[in-house]
């Protein structure tokens, strides 16, 4: 096994990976385990921050950093938030909590999806895509098989059906429609970098069953466009919920409100209200 220690302040390890932005991570006996394209890795918190274990050598460690985000000046970030009870609360409840930085094609492929289902059933999902169409990778000795996200165009030529075996029902044309797209040209997700944030969106929303929800998680997920602010069910809820108690907002009002009131970094913010409204206000109103 090879370690690797990321010098990282005031990062919540746990947090970030449960909070619905990635859903390949598992908690094993205090570590997290995942794959981050073609490697089994294994994640946990250290005193000094993140320790990394692999299976070969790696020679530039940047691949992984750059997914962590570790080197984001996190409190330069909050400071940027709203001054307002409501965040700070959600901020305190998950301080260190992280956007991690991923794969287009793997987020886009997974936010599809996502689309309806709980966390958990998404993870289901994508368990079952990558078992059946990804690659099979290198794990440690008597660890349960990982395999990689399949590639857009291994999705682009299954069968509709083949899809469907992987329960993810109406979501399938979706899936095997955007691969298609991608694969053929029609939407270049490398070219995105490139854009600002409308034209990326609007690219993003050629693709069949994507629209503004799942694109801005793209968008924020893996493209690093900070100002994205993905609106579902749990965000809708925590905005009426938090700031306007009193009376029911329309998702166009609630979406002026979020491009006007949380600032440059408004994902983040977004991803503190999330998690927050999800792991403590959620389930202390069930």
């Amino acid at each position: 096994m090879i370690f690797h220690d990321f010098a990282a302040k005031n990062y919540a390890l746990a947090d970030t990976l449960s909070s619905g932005q990635a859903f390949r991570w598992r908690e094993v006996n205090g570590a997290w385990e995942g794959v981050i394209d073609a490697n089994w890795i294994r994640l946990s918190q250290s005193k000094s921050g993140i320790r990394a274990e692999v299976l070969q050598p790696v020679a530039d460690w940047r691949w992984l950093s750059d997914y962590l985000q570790n080197e984001v000046d996190l409190d330069s970030v909050i400071s940027s938030f709203p001054e307002d009870p409501h965040m700070a609360k959600a901020v305190e409840s998950s301080r260190g909590l992280r956007l991690l930085r991923q794969d287009p094609w793997e987020c886009l492929a997974s936010f599809i999806l996502s689309s309806t289902k709980q966390i958990v059933q998404i993870q289901q999902i994508v368990d079952l895509v990558c078992s059946r169409f990804g690659q099979s990778l290198r794990v440690p000795d008597g660890h349960p098989p990982a395999f990689s996200f399949p590639s857009a165009e291994r999705i682009a030529s299954l069968t509709e059906s083949e899809l469907r075996c992987c329960k993810m029902g109406f979501r399938a044309p979706y899936l095997k429609g955007s691969a298609e797209m991608i694969v053929s040209g029609e939407v270049k997700l490398a070219d995105l970098f490139a854009n600002n944030i409308e034209e990326a969106r609007a690219e993003l929303m050629k693709l069949p069953g994507v629209g503004r929800k799942i694109a801005d998680c793209v968008l924020l997920f893996a493209y690093g466009f900070q100002q994205a602010f993905p609106i579902d069910v749990w965000i809708l809820k925590a905005l009426q919920q938090l700031y306007f108690p009193k009376r029911k907002q329309s998702p166009k009002k609630m979406t002026e409100f979020t491009e006007s009131y949380f600032g440059p970094n408004a994902g983040y913010a977004q991803q503190y209200l999330f998690h927050y409204m999800r792991t403590r206000i959620g389930r202390a109103s069930k």
